[in-house]
């Protein structure tokens, strides 16, 4: 779910990095970082905490550079401490390189313990890693061969924003896992993001998606080089539309807000409840608590206030920061509650604990009933392509019926979104990574089939 950014031939290339990052905190909030290359060297800075929060006008004034590679951390792989966080940089026999990346390797640990066996040091958990030890490692004499030598040891699910002191190289992977997209600036640079939301912010031109499989290579005073390094397989995370991605972001041509308030409304025709209003668990619940009311004809309110001071609860570290946060994060409003039939609408469910405390919050604010609806189908299954669920047994619909969840949770009744109403509100053109819902573990090798075209 981390947030990456590349930015080519910018004036103020470390400035447009901020601020992309900056559009898109809500993929992670454990670190942030900036490496900029001014042609002669890359210079480095990163550190733990929120994006306006890590870098000062100071710092990205004395970070000069046309080239700028970024990224927001939510980990879903290492430790939490500032050496997990990115850019990942390195000095090797061509250089110096540095690297963002969002997804997760599914060979990690073969990888590194072949690696470790050849006499590599590590110093951090990241499989992220893994990618800057393999280039190195690469008797292939120039960069981009090293790259593509890397690409065939990796598997799984990866965007890739690599920096070299004067050129700058993009990866998506063959599955199309998570977004990437490129974007022209203003003032005739190119700029790479997880999300379009940092288009918007920044000024930039939305150009296309970064196709899966694809590599662009960016260098000073030539168009981007596209290359075809593998054959596609798409299969986009569908958790992008259910909850990482913003509102405003078009993730693969499809509106995020638009898809969401589809599911909303496909609940409504599978699981409907008779309610007097139907409300939203603020912000990622909106849209489809807006179509679920829609499609019940009844009223839609914003009867939960958040307090966007609050960070994400779902992708904090501990459970016990969950906890107090959800606390923190949301209040109800009493006199729209009261003596009410209410359908409370969130995205997912992942542990139950937060629906728990808000369906306990809605009944002590004077909530008739309460009958809890998800936009999702039911998470039973790990992924490891980049969310944070990483055993069966934190899943509670891996363990326990929807019957039984509803009494955990204190609802008078529970619904989800199947998987086939997921697929008719995305869409059925397109083959979604659906692991968490259906099991199907898809990605595995990696088969070749080079070609170059310009963008």
């Amino acid at each position: 779910m981390c947030a990456i950014v590349g930015v080519f031939g910018a004036k103020k290339a470390s400035t447009v990095a901020y601020y992309s990052l900056f559009s898109m905190q809500h993929r992670g909030q454990e670190a942030t970082g900036i490496s900029v290359a001014n042609g002669e060297k890359i210079r480095l800075y990163k550190k733990r905490g929120m994006v306006a929060d890590v870098f000062s006008q100071t710092t990205l004034d004395s970070m000069e550079g046309t080239c700028a590679v970024g990224h927001n951390r939510y980990s879903t792989a290492g430790s939490e401490s500032q050496g997990d966080a990115q850019p990942v940089f390195a000095k090797y026999k061509l250089g110096e390189i540095s690297v963002v990346h969002n997804g997760n390797l599914v060979n990690k640990n073969e990888v590194r313990e072949e690696l470790i066996a050849k006499g590599a040091i590590f110093q951090t958990d990241m499989d992220t890693e893994n990618i800057i030890h393999l280039i190195a490692k690469s008797q292939k004499d120039a960069l981009v061969d090293r790259i593509k030598d890397m690409l065939t040891k990796i598997e799984g699910a990866y965007c890739l924003a690599i920096q070299s002191r004067s050129k700058m190289f993009v990866i998506r992977d063959r599955y199309g896992i998570r977004p990437l997209s490129l974007g022209k600036l203003s003032d005739g640079g190119w700029i790479v993001a997880s999300e379009t939301c940092a288009f918007d912010l920044v000024g930039a031109e939305f150009v296309r998606d970064v196709n899966p499989g694809e590599m662009l290579t960016f260098e000073e005073g030539k168009e981007p080089v596209s290359e075809q390094v593998f054959e596609p397989d798409y299969h986009p995370c569908a958790f992008e539309y259910i909850y990482f991605a913003r509102p405003d972001s078009i993730i693969d041509g499809k509106n995020v807000y638009q898809t969401r308030l589809q599911m909303g409304r496909k609940l409504a025709e599978e699981t409907p409840a008779e309610v007097d209003l139907v409300l939203p668990v603020p912000d990622s619940g909106v849209a489809a608590a807006r179509g679920y009311a829609e499609g019940l004809g009844v009223p839609f309110e914003m009867g939960i206030v958040r307090n966007h001071y609050v960070g994400r609860t779902f992708i904090e570290p501990t459970q016990e920061i969950r906890d107090l946060k959800v606390k923190l994060k949301l209040s109800p409003i009493k006199h729209l509650i009261k003596g009410k039939r209410v359908a409370i609408i969130d995205d997912s469910l992942v542990r139950g604990t937060t629906s728990k405390q808000i369906v306990r919050m809605l009944k002590e604010a004077g909530a008739k009933e309460v009958h809890m609806r998800i936009a999702a189908p039911e998470i039973k299954y790990p992924c490891r392509y980049g969310i944070d669920t990483p055993t069966k047994s934190e899943l509670i619909s891996a363990n326990f019926t929807v019957e039984q969840i509803a009494q955990k949770i204190g609802a008078d009744s529970l619904g989800f979104l199947s998987i086939e109403g997921l697929i008719d509100a995305l869409g059925s053109e397109r083959t979604y990574s659906l692991v968490s819902f259906d099991g199907n573990y898809f990605a595995g090798g990696n088969a070749q089939s080079p070609g170059c075209t310009t963008v």
